[in-house]
C-alpha cells in the first residue's frame, strides 16, 4: 500500500509494541542477571557489549539501512527486480565480511580480551560470541528489505522471538553457570545471544522465502532496470558513511568502556568497585532510561523508508509534515520520560534493581529530551540522505565524551563522566536540528515543540511529588506506592499536555497519517 496515511505511524504502532515486548523480556532477564551476578558482574558483561556493537556494525549496519532506504525508493517506483537485487548484493558482502569477522574474533580472543580490554574473563565469552555474527548480519539484512517495503511485523515478531530465546537460555543455564564465577555468568548471556540471534535468523529468513514464493504466484518479478554495477554503487554510496559512522561509533565506545573503569580508579575506587560503578551505569540505569524510547525507536526505523520515498517522489509537503509530526511526538515522550526519572530516581533504583541509582538516574533522566530527539532526528537525517553528517555529530559527540572521561573522571568522578555526556547530547542535537531546518525548509515551533511540554512536566512533578509523599506513602508499600504515583505522574502530565495546548485529540488523529 502506497499509501502515507498507513506507512509511517501505522509501522511505527507495530515495531512500538514489538519493542516494548522485547524490552519488557530483556529488563526482566537484567534484573534477574544483576541479582544474580551483582554490578561488578553486569560491568563485566558490559565491556564485551561494544564488541558485539563493533561487529554488527562492520557486518550490516550501513547495509540494513542502505537496504531499507534503496528498497523504498525503487518501490515507489514499483520495481521489484530492482529491489530484489538490491538484498542479494547485499547479503552477498554481510556474509563475506561475517565469515571474516567471525574467524577474527574467534582466534583473535585472547588479543581482544587479554590485552586490549584488559580482563581475561572476557576471552570464552568473546569466542563464544563470534558464532552469532553471520546470523546477525544476514537477518539484519532480510529485515531492512521488510522495512524498505513499510511491513514491519515481520521484522518485529523477529525481534520479539530472539528476545525471548536469549532469556529463555539463560534461564535455562543459570543455575549450571552463574556459581562458577564472572566469566562463566557472562559466557551463558553470550551463549543467550548467539542461540537467539540464530532462531531470529531462521524465522525472518523463512519470512523471506515465503514473500518471494507469493510475489512470483502473482505473476513473477519484473526484471531488474538498473545493472549490478549501479545497484551495487548505490548501495555503497548509502551504506559506506553509515558503516565508517557506526565503526567509529562502536571503536569509541568500546575505547570509552575501557576507559572509564581505568579512570574511576584515578579517582580513587578499587578495581572492583570501579567496575561495579561502571555497571550501574551502562548495565542498569542506561536500559531504564532507554526503555520510553521503545516508541522512538520504532519511529525512527520507519522514517527512514517513508522519508526516502517521499524524496523519491518529490514530496516535499509530506517531508515537512512527517518531519514537524514526528518531532511533536518526540518531545511530548521525551519530557514524559525525563518526568519519570527526575521525579522518583531513588525510588526505581531501589524497587527495581535493590541498587542505589539516584544520583545516576536524576542526571541521566535530564538527558532523556535530547537523546530521545537525537533518535528521531538520526532516522529523518538519515531519510534525507545525510549520512556523512550524522557520522560527524557521531564523532563530535564520542571525542567530548572521551576527553571528559580522561581528562575531568579522575577529578570528579562518575559525574564528570555524565556532564560530558550531557555537553555532547546538547551540541550534537542543536546541530541535527539546523540540519533539518537547512534541507526541508521546517519553522521550528519551539514553544509548541519544547517549552510547553517542559511546562507540562514541571507542573506534572510538582504536584505528584506533594502527594506521593504527603498521601500515597502513609496508604501503601514503597512498591505499590511508586507504581501508583507513576501512573498519577503521567496522567497529570498528558492532563497538562492537553490543557496547554500542546496536543489535541484532533491532533492525535492527525498524527496518525502522514499527508
Amino acid at each position: 500500500m502506497h499509501s502515507a496515511k498507513r506507512t509511517l505511524f501505522t509501522g511505527a504502532l507495530i515495531l512500538t509494541g514489538a519493542n516494548f515486548i522485547s524490552r519488557l523480556l530483556g529488563f526482566a532477564y537484567r534484573i534477574f542477571m544483576s541479582n544474580a551476578i551483582g554490578p561488578e558482574g553486569m560491568g563485566l558483561y558490559q565491556l564485551i557489549m561494544p564488541i558485539y556493537a563493533l561487529a554488527w556494525s562492520i557486518s550490516c549496519s550501513g547495509l540494513t539501512t542502505a537496504i531499507s532506504k534503496l528498497t523504498a525508493m525503487e518501490r515507489a517506483r514499483n520495481q521489484d527486480g530492482n529491489m530484489a537485487r538490491i538484498l542479494r548484493i547485499s547479503l552477498a558482502i554481510a556474509l563475506g565480511l561475517s565469515i571474516i569477522l567471525t574467524i577474527g574474533m574467534f582466534f583473535g580472543a585472547t588479543l581482544i580480551g587479554g590485552t586490549i580490554i584488559g580482563d581475561a574473563r572476557v576471552i570464552m565469552p568473546l569466542r563464544i560470541l563470534a558464532f552469532s555474527i553471520p546470523f546477525m548480519a544476514i537477518g539484519s539484512c532480510i529485515r531492512g528489505y521488510f522495512f524498505g517495503l513499510q511491513k514491519p511485523a515481520l521484522p518485529a515478531a523477529s525481534q520479539i522471538i530472539e528476545q525471548f530465546v536469549r532469556m529463555a537460555v539463560i534461564f535455562a543455564l543459570a543455575g549450571l553457570f552463574i556459581p562458577r564465577g564472572l566469566e562463566y555468568a557472562a559466557a551463558v548471556a553470550v551463549i543467550g545471544i548467539v542461540i537467539g540471534e540464530g532462531v531470529s535468523f531462521l524465522f525472518i529468513g523463512a519470512a523471506y522465502r515465503l514473500h518471494r514464493r507469493r510475489q512470483l504466484g502473482k505473476g513473477g518479478i519484473i526484471a531488474p532496470t538498473k545493472s549490478m554495477k549501479m545497484t551495487l554503487s548505490a548501495i555503497i554510496a548509502i551504506s559506506l558513511p553509515l558503516t565508517f559512522n557506526r565503526i567509529t561509533g562502536s571503536l569509541l565506545s568500546a575505547v570509552e568502556n575501557v576507559l572509564i573503569p581505568n579512570r574511576l580508579q584515578a579517582y580513587g575506587l578499587s578495581p572492583d568497585a570501579a567496575m561495579a560503578e561502571f555497571g550501574k551505569i551502562t548495565g542498569m540505569a542506561m536500559p531504564l532510561i532507554f526503555f520510553p524510547s521503545a516508541v522512538l525507536t520504532a519511529l525512527s526505523i520507519s522514517l527512514v523508508p517513508s522519508i526516502s520515498e517521499a524524496v523519491a517522489k518529490r514530496d516535499s509537503s509530506r517531508i515537512i509534515s512527517t518531519v514537524s509530526k514526528s518531532t511533536l511526538i518526540t518531545s511530548v515522550i521525551a519530557f514524559g520520560a525525563a518526568l519519570i526519572f527526575v521525579v522518583f530516581p531513588s525510588e526505581i533504583g531501589q524497587i527495581v534493581y535493590r541498587q542505589d541509582l539516584g544520583t545516576i538516574l536524576l542526571i541521566l533522566g535530564l538527558m532523556c529530551p535530547f537523546w530521545y530527539l537525537n533518535i528521531t532526528f538520526s532516522g529523518i537525517l538519515n531519510g534525507l540522505g545525510e549520512q556523512v553528517f550524522i557520522f560527524r555529530n557521531s564523532l563530535i559527540a564520542s571525542i567530548i565524551n572521551i576527553a571528559f572521561v580522561f581528562f575531568f573522571v579522575p577529578r570528579y568522578g562518575t559525574i564528570a563522566f555524565l556532564i560530558g555526556w550531557f555537553v555532547g547530547l546538547i551540541i550534537v542535537t542543536y546541530f541535527d536540528i539546523e540540519k533539518i531546518k537547512q534541507i526541508t525548509g521546517l519553522k521550528m515551533q519551539i514553544l509548541r515543540w519544547f517549552f510547553k511540554p517542559a511546562l507540562a512536566a514541571l507542573a506534572a512533578g510538582l504536584i505528584i511529588n506533594y502527594i506521593h509523599g504527603a498521601i500515597i506513602l502513609r496508604l501503601f508499600s514503597e512498591r505499590i506506592a511508586l507504581i501508583l504515583s507513576l501512573g498519577g505522574l503521567m496522567g497529570i502530565y498528558g492532563i497538562f499536555v492537553m490543557l496547554l495546548g500542546c496536543i489535541s485529540i484532533s491532533d492525535i488523529k492527525n498524527i496518525m497519517s502522514t499527508k
